[in-house]
């Protein structure tokens, strides 16, 4: 009972605990602190996630951008800021929808011609105060949560691009199963996005990490680059790049 209080203590104080965090603290085994995470979760006292537990909720409901906009500010503009870095001018790229891909718009000042397809009316709106990029808005069916589109017509447009780089926006990243959203149509349309690029880049804040919405869009096996906050844990940074995945943190 001690033990299990001290676990709930930590995690009220950091937000996450990993199981091999709780192994070396407590001097028992890595079986002993799944069984605690499990009793604790079963009490609904937590919840439990890749390696560890959290209070948070790791499967995600569907929330406005008008609400999803004004959280992780800093860290959604320091993550646009080191993407656009990857860009030159002539590129072919993909934007997909999300908060985050508005503030990658809005941080976009390549001085040049750019070829740009997105999902999101937010991210052309943004684009379009540019007279050197072209955009192409991929047209269909007008999600109002998140103000970008979904369907067939837009992965029919999709079958005759190629693209240098997609940057996409997702709403959960689990390192055993993948890249998700809320919404299937759009993690559809997120699949084909893929399809269609040479490199996948997503740009997610550490929230987004040991989470899961409803849609599946890829295994994690499928990106070649992440850019995130340093808010995620040096274990989870280190299994991502022995995955061989490039890991930006800002």
């Amino acid at each position: 009972m001690k033990r299990h209080q001290a676990i709930l203590d930590l995690l009220q104080k950091e937000g996450y605990v990993g199981v091999s965090q709780l192994c070396e603290m407590f001097n028992v085994s890595a079986v002993t602190i799944r069984k605690d995470l499990k009793l604790l979760e079963n009490k609904g006292l937590l919840f439990r996630t890749h390696g560890g537990a959290t209070f948070e909720n790791p499967y995600i409901n569907d929330r406005n951008v008008s609400e999803k906009e004004k959280i992780h500010i800093k860290e959604k503009n320091a993550i646009a800021e080191a993407a656009v870095k990857l860009i030159k001018p002539e590129d072919s790229i993909m934007i997909g929808s999300g908060t985050t891909m508005q503030s990658l718009a809005k941080a976009i000042n390549i001085e040049g011609n750019l070829n740009v397809t997105t999902s999101s009316l937010n991210v052309s709106l943004e684009l379009t105060k540019s007279p050197y990029y072209d955009i192409l808005q991929l047209g269909g069916n007008v999600r109002h949560s998140s103000s970008s589109v979904t369907g067939h017509f837009s992965q029919a447009i999709l079958e005759n691009i190629s693209c240098n780089l997609l940057f996409l926006g997702v709403d959960g990243i689990d390192i055993n199963y993948g890249c998700t959203t809320t919404n299937l149509g759009e993690a559809m349309l997120n699949k084909t996005m893929i399809e269609s690029a040479q490199k996948i880049i997503i740009l997610a804040d550490s929230s987004k990490f040991n989470r899961k919405g409803f849609g599946k869009i890829c295994g994690i096996s499928e990106i070649h680059h992440i850019i995130t906050d340093s808010g995620i844990s040096s274990t989870l940074a280190q299994e991502l790049r022995d995955l061989g995945i490039q890991l930006t943190l800002v």
